[in-house]
């Protein structure tokens, strides 16, 4: 298992610390799951201005789209 050193202030090391703790988490976990979120936002986006540059401008009521689906 890897291990990161993460520089912050002693401020802001008690502040994540705090909310860790609020949440029910180690520090770790927290600085863990906010990288891997940060990542995945990151990610989201690109995959939405993918979306926007394709976007053909066609769009569909959600009657057409029940009507394909059978519903």
């Amino acid at each position: 298992m890897a291990t990161l050193t993460i520089r912050m202030s002693d401020g802001e090391a008690e502040v994540a610390k705090r909310f860790a703790a609020f949440e029910g988490k180690t520090f770790s976990e927290f600085a863990r799951e906010s990288i891997m979120e940060r990542i995945e936002d990151f990610l989201d986006v690109q995959e939405l201005e993918r979306a926007i540059a394709e976007d053909d401008g066609v769009r569909y009521t959600l009657d057409e789209v029940k009507g394909e689906l059978g519903l």
